[in-house]
């Protein structure tokens, strides 16, 4: 009898540590409830955070502080977004490997996010063997206006992938595309009255749609990669029109070396100021929770500076 007690009271142990086993693994499918999402650039990133609330969970395919641009993705990256439920990236032009992932990826349930769909593309103004012509100017969120539509089409893809939460993703991107009306009317309010309307830029050509927007003339000293070096050539037309032009302040790029616009600063005396195209932030930011709204915020006051705005 007791050996019956026994070998019943191994079972319900065995049961017991077979049922806990099966807990422990399930316990983690409780996040996997929320929109499982993957972006490329930051301020995807913080878009798709701002509609996903707490109903995703939104991770960023850049490390901190890596150029945009140069980025590669891993093995593990495209294990990431091929796990993911929603994939949104740029566009061809700024991603070009993102579309082989998708057709690759074996997860049929994803849904990828071109953000440059419906959105009017400028040409780039550089070309070189790694820009051709035609290559368009892939740096479409420094336009509020298409940051709106963007907007728009992530809580799409959200309310596709999760009908039951479609209300509160619209609610919360209607509540974001508010703020960026209000960032627009901002720009618009403080850039209208400026002693200088040209930008000179020692960085990459990021800021055109910004300065078409703005009514703005903009002027940069590399391509739209910075990987596509200034010629020498490049570097004295910008310092004559500095000088020409009486240009007090020259703006650098965020995340990459300032040379260019310290060279071009040491030859006309200018002062520099950041211009942050917000393709990624720095670890230190990032862990802060900066938000796109900061970094464009911060821009607006350099640009007030920069251009001599009343």
């Amino acid at each position: 009898m007791k050996k019956i007690i026994f070998v019943i009271g191994i079972l319900l142990i065995i049961v017991g540590a077979l049922y806990l086993a099966t807990s422990y693994k399930r316990s983690p499918q409780v996040s996997s409830e929320k929109l499982t999402v993957v972006t490329t650039i930051f301020p995807l990133y913080d878009f798709a955070k701002a509609i996903g609330g707490d109903r995703a969970e939104v991770s960023l395919l850049l490390p901190p502080g890596v150029e945009a641009h140069s980025f590669e993705p891993k093995p593990s990256d495209i294990a990431r977004i091929n796990s993911a439920s929603i994939f949104i990236y740029t566009g061809s032009f700024m991603e070009p490997w993102a579309e082989d992932i998708i057709q690759g990826a074996d997860n049929q349930n994803l849904r990828a996010v071109d953000a440059s769909m419906g959105i009017t593309l400028i040409p780039g103004v550089f070309h070189d063997e790694d820009e051709p012509a035609g290559a368009n100017d892939p740096h479409i969120w420094l336009d509020f206006v298409n940051d709106q539509q963007i907007v728009q089409a992530i809580a799409a893809a959200f309310s596709a992938q999760d009908p039951k939460n479609a209300a509160y993703y619209e609610t919360r991107a209607t509540a974001y595309q508010e703020t960026l009306k209000m960032l627009d009317s901002k720009y618009q309010t403080t850039l209208t009255n400026c002693a200088s309307r040209e930008i000179i830029y020692g960085g990459h050509y990021a800021f055109g749609y910004l300065a078409r927007r703005y009514n703005l003339e903009y002027s940069a000293a590399q391509g739209v990669s910075p990987d596509a070096e200034p010629t020498a050539q490049d570097l004295i037309n910008l310092v004559n029109q500095i000088k020409n032009n009486n240009i007090k302040y020259i703006f650098y790029e965020e995340l990459s070396s300032p040379k260019v616009a310290e060279t071009i600063a040491q030859e006309t005396g200018a002062q520099m100021l950041l211009l942050n195209a917000a393709h990624n932030l720095s670890r230190e930011n990032l862990a802060a929770g900066k938000t796109f709204s900061q970094v464009m915020e911060e821009n607006l006051n350099n640009l007030k500076i920069g251009l001599q705005c009343n």
